[in-house]
């Protein structure tokens, strides 16, 4: 029997030592006192620790250094030596745990415990070579030790912790090398099956790629053969090869093909690789449409669709001409930086901007496309949308190409003004790189990820409002402003373009009714008061229907009807607007503005009243009070008139002190938000009217910005002024000095009704547009 001998022990945690295995050992609290309790000799017992079970065996080990792992925490390296039966637990010095060790002795290895050695080295060899571990192997090699060699399990990571405290436990080397035989050889067969599925999975894929030439190969073959392929796809590449392409476009077409055949069937990528290339295929990249040669039929041809708007029909044939000439000296540029337009019609609703760009097209012999603008606010719109999103698109411009079937076609941004910004992007800011001449030869759109020439484009935005346009956009294209068209505009159009189209929409004819020109000039007069001609058309369209309704409901109806200005009632009813400056400004205190709204040009009255109260006795000075939903310039301008009164009524023959303490101003129309500098005369002639006594000729209306000095400055929409005031009946117009350039774009047909005066000092106007005192009394009288 082996000497018992008492020695600390310390447990391992899912780890086994085999004798002739040296391992680390992390210096933990129980460990560290293990090692302190070794003493002089360095001997402790290591023994496996499984959960809550105590193990009966352990190995006798010997510790060769103490120091410390690479990551700074003590350590200490221990030898296993012997195997060892644990006894009793015993008492000893320090915080370890004794116990009672029986040494086991060693068993003889028998003949067949040295061929189960052999036969584990050549197992264990398989092992070893499968993971190229050639220096294990010449150790394994050297060991002729039975016992020995099957402790060399210890470091088998194939085997569990449990199965090693097997060997362990077992001290004779022939029955733990019957155990390493049969475990090492399952560990062999299971990787052998391992390495079977993988070689078929190798094997499958190798056949994949090799089905997939050979499909190709197949797809060729019917090619020649003029055959269909029978599942309907479609062969990308010889589609891009056969397609005519820019050279970049066609590169990146075939990456793109190149990707799309090495994908499988099941990836999503295939599918948006097919999209993608089907919508590169679809653009018009060689096509282009020969514009035509002949400005003067060009020029017939805006004429006839359009009357009047002459400076947009001058600018489209001055590009038609430009062109004309670089094609006769070979200039012409294709690739590059065009010769493309970028106009800005900006006007008022109704006055043919959005059917102008038909007509561009069709003089420029081009293709029209029309992007309508309002109310976008995604900058994915313009730009499109990266191509890896679910349900991405090229944006707008690009589809706008596709759409017209050419690479230089007419395209139409329609309400320009009207497009928003939110979190998703600013779209105006996407148009600055579309609509720069001297960039949009190499747009980009995020979907196409290619360079698009636009150089060659004619783009033409419209407008009702050019201030809500940013600035830097504005800047980018030219700016053709429409104003409105006169009276005699109106019957011109009514009667070449807008009846014609109304009685063919009743199925009536000329033999059907007839309409007198003046009825249509009472229609353009006093039913519709607006720049353009869309209410104008409207009307005529109700009358059209009125006569359809009357010649189905009676046979008896003498052919054709004729509507003249005496029975136009019966299809309209009364008339909507009448004349009102002579009513509106009988009384001292009213003057008649012009002013510009989104609908175009407009008169604006602006009344003035004075009540005395208690603050004039208080000494708290004149209290004024602005009425009309006023903006702060407009209610500065009243400051301003007020102040240039009190300080420069004398020198005009007006006693400001009239005014009494208490002035009210008001604008008519409270519900439309009003604001500008450009009534700031209006306001200091409602006044002076006020304070005099004397009333405002009814016939007079004025407009421009005044200063404390009585100078009066320049304002904007001349034009579209002196039309409103031509439309409300007035004589006589007062407009700044400054503007007097700007009377050349007025129609000489309003001119001729108008007496227009430019003046530079309010103190003219004043003079001019005020009743004598006479007058104004005897109007008051007739009023009465």
């Amino acid at each position: 029997m082996a000497e018992l001998t008492q020695l600390p022990v310390l447990f391992l945690h899912d780890q086994v030592a085999l004798p002739g295995m040296t391992m680390p050992i992390e210096l933990d609290d129980q460990a560290r006192a293990a090692v302190e309790a070794a003493g002089s000799d360095k001997k402790l017992l290591v023994a496996p620790r499984f959960g809550e079970r105590y193990p009966t065996h352990g190995a006798i080990a010997t510790i060769e250094q103490i120091g410390r792992l690479p990551s700074g925490e003590p350590a200490a390296v221990l030898r296993a030596e012997t195997r060892a039966k644990i006894g009793h637990g015993v008492t000893g010095p320090g915080a370890a745990l004794w116990v009672e060790v029986e040494e086991v002795e060693a068993i003889e290895p028998t003949a067949k415990a040295q061929e189960l050695a052999t036969e584990y080295k050549r197992l264990l060899t398989a092992v070893l070579e499968r993971r190229n571990a050639w220096q294990i192997i010449d150790h394994v090699g050297s060991i002729e030790d039975p016992s020995q060699l099957a402790d060399l399990a210890g470091w088998a990571s194939y085997l569990s912790a449990e199965k090693r405290a097997d060997l362990l436990e077992q001290p004779d080397p022939e029955k733990r090398l019957e155990w390493l035989v049969q475990w090492t050889g399952d560990y062999l067969a299971e990787q052998e099956v391992s390495d079977k599925i993988a070689g078929d999975v190798r094997e499958g894929m190798e056949k994949s790629q090799r089905e997939f030439l050979l499909r190709q190969q197949l797809e060729a073959i019917r090619k020649e053969l003029g055959e269909s392929e029978p599942d309907g796809s479609q062969d990308y590449r010889s589609r891009v090869e056969e397609a005519e392409l820019p050279e970049a476009v066609r590169e990146a077409a075939l990456r793109e093909v190149g990707k799309l055949e090495r994908a499988s069937d099941q990836s999503p990528e295939g599918g948006w690789i097919r999209t993608w290339l089907d919508t590169v295929l679809e653009m018009p990249w060689s096509t282009r449409t020969e514009d035509a040669s002949d400005v003067s039929a060009a020029r017939a041809v805006l004429d006839a669709d359009h009357h009047g708007l002459d400076d947009v029909k001058d600018r489209i044939v001055e590009y038609l001409a430009v062109r004309a000439r670089r094609a006769e000296r070979g200039l012409e540029i294709v690739g590059g930086r065009g010769s493309g337009a970028v106009l800005a019609l900006a006007g008022p609703p109704g006055v043919g901007k959005t059917s102008l760009g038909e007509s561009v097209a069709r003089s420029l012999n081009r293709k029209f496309v029309r992007v309508a603008l309002g109310g976008v606010r995604d900058e994915a719109e313009i730009r499109g949308h990266r191509r890896t999103y679910v349900g991405a698109l090229p944006g707008r411009i690009v589809r706008a190409i596709k759409e017209a079937g050419s690479m230089n076609p007419v395209v139409l941004l329609d309400e320009i003004d009207k497009v928003g910004s939110d979190f998703r992007g600013d779209p105006a800011a996407a148009l600055l790189e579309v609509l720069d001449p001297a960039q949009n030869h190499t747009f980009r759109d995020h979907y196409l990820e290619l360079d698009l020439d636009l150089s060659d484009v004619v783009f033409i935005a419209t407008a009702n409002s050019i201030e809500t346009i940013p600035p830097a956009l504005l800047d980018r294209m030219e700016l053709v402003s429409i104003d409105g068209y006169t009276e005699d505009d109106k019957v011109a159009i009514a009667t070449d373009h807008l009846l014609p189209r109304q009685l063919e929409r009743a199925a009536l004819t000329d033999d059907d009714v007839t309409i007198a020109p003046e009825a249509i000039r009472e229609l353009a007069g006093n039913y519709t008061r607006e720049a353009g001609v869309r209410q104008l058309e409207r009307l005529l369209g109700k009358v059209a229907r009125k006569v359809a309704t009357k010649l189905a409901s009676s046979d008896e109806t003498s052919t054709p009807i004729e509507v003249t200005t005496d029975n136009l009632t019966d299809f309209l009813g009364r008339p909507r607007f009448t004349p009102e400056s002579p009513e509106r400004t009988a009384v001292p205190g009213v003057a008649t503005g012009l002013a510009v709204t989104g609908m175009g040009g407009d008169v604006l009255f602006i009344e003035a009243t004075s009540t005395p109260n208690i603050e004039e006795q208080s000494g708290h000075g004149t209290r004024l009070t602005l009425t009309g939903q006023l903006g702060d310039v407009m209610k500065e301008s009243a400051q301003i008139a007020l102040s240039y009164l009190r300080s420069h009524g004398a020198a005009n023959g007006i006693d400001a002190a009239a005014l009494g303490s208490s002035i009210h101003l008001h604008v008519p129309a409270g519900a439309v938000p009003k604001d500008g500098p450009s009534a700031g005369v209006t306001m200091v002639t409602a006044l002076a009217s006020l304070a005099s006594g004397h009333a405002v000729r009814s016939d007079v209306g004025m407009t421009g910005e005044v200063t404390l000095n009585g100078r009066v400055l320049p304002i904007g929409g001349v034009k579209q002024k002196l039309l409103a005031a031509q439309r409300a009946g007035l004589k006589t117009v007062f407009i700044p000095k400054r503007n007097e350039p700007d009377l050349d774009d007025v129609p000489s047909d309003v001119l001729a009704e108008l007496d227009v005066r430019p003046v530079s000092d309010v103190a003219e106007i004043l003079a001019d547009a005020l009743e004598s005192a006479k007058s104004t009394s005897e109007t008051t009288v007739t009023a009465a």
